[in-house]
């Protein structure tokens, strides 16, 4: 028995309740403590990305002696990219509010969106860097398939984002345009890839190192196998060091604790104008010399932007009057 040992640890696998935590003895499969779960009922109390510390005790199997692992603290969480828990059949109603953590502690989200085939989905990525810029996580934007497209082409639809002041990496695992920059980027920061299925991000990952993408790929597969099956979130080492996690299954992200009024603070040109405007609590919809309209109306904020903030800011009003 070594009971009195704590090891730090990294979580790197979450699996119906048993955690992969990577320590400076290997691998150790955990479990998480009774109190920890009383502790943190209102979100994940364990995820992806966390900072752990186990006790480890022995177990024999096959006459072989196992260490396997108790979490018994999760240590502090720099930041968190985070979503509302998803209601079971889609329908909320009177079911309490829920974080679900994606991913604890990431140097970065990645969020890939493909140029063509499929259309980018902008509105998902407005709502995606609304949740980063919330919980204070760099973003970055890769529009990969550029070679479907002419770079011209690829900047009309994201030259915007570049403007108000994100990264934009141009891309194509095709014939490796960008690849080099995306795996600068990648190399030692824990990086989270998010976006909507399709986008080629399998691709790039085996661009940017063979085999890793394939690895992405079958753990995401095994995810989207029946209706009910449980998402289990992956940390892969880079050999260059750092690690990156496919954020899988995300067909919709939620909102989780934001209230209305912030959100203008989470559109980076929109912020600058809301105290410009003459009411303090000005919708940006239809109030008289509303600021951000103006705005529009000049050039300064695209009217797509707008209409994204409106929507997430109605979804906002939503939830917070019902709660």
């Amino acid at each position: 028995m070594t009971d009195d040992l704590l090891l730090d640890g990294l979580v790197t696998k979450a699996q119906s309740g048993f955690f992969a935590v990577e320590t400076p003895i290997g691998d150790i499969t955990s479990q998480v403590r009774g109190r920890l779960i009383k502790e943190r009922l209102n979100t994940d109390p364990v995820a992806l990305g966390d900072r752990v510390r186990i006790s480890l005790t022995e177990k024999y199997e096959n006459d072989t002696v196992v260490l396997q692992g108790m979490i018994e603290e999760v240590l502090p969480r720099a930041r968190a990219f985070t979503r509302q828990m998803p209601a079971p059949g889609g329908r909320r109603g009177d079911l309490p509010d829920r974080e679900q953590v994606l991913i604890a502690n990431p140097d970065q989200v990645v969020l890939v969106f493909a140029i063509a085939n499929p259309e980018p989905r902008l509105r998902m990525l407005d709502r995606f860097l609304v949740i980063a810029e919330k919980n204070r996580i760099p973003a970055v934007i890769v529009a990969n398939k550029l070679d479907l497209v002419t770079m011209e082409q690829a900047e009309a639809v994201f030259a915007e984002y570049e403007r108000i002041g994100y990264p934009v990496l141009y891309t194509s695992a095709h014939d490796d345009t960008g690849v080099s920059a995306l795996h600068n980027r990648l190399t030692d920061q824990i990086s989270a890839l998010a976006g909507p299925s399709g986008v080629g991000k399998s691709s790039l990952l085996n661009a940017i190192q063979p085999e890793l993408g394939l690895r992405v790929k079958a753990v995401s597969e095994a995810n989207q196998k029946g209706r009910h099956t449980t998402v289990h979130p992956q940390l892969f080492p880079l050999d260059n060091g750092g690690y990156v996690a496919d954020l899988p299954g995300i067909k919709a992200i939620g909102l989780y604790n934001i209230e209305p009024g912030e959100i203008d603070a989470y559109f980076r040109e929109i912020e600058p104008f809301t105290a410009m405007c003459r009411f303090n609590n000005c919708r940006h919809l239809t109030e008289p010399s509303c600021a951000v309209r103006a705005a529009v109306e000049e050039g300064l904020v695209s009217p797509a932007r707008l209409e994204s903030y409106l929507r997430l800011r109605e979804e906002a009003e939503a939830i917070y009057y019902r709660c």
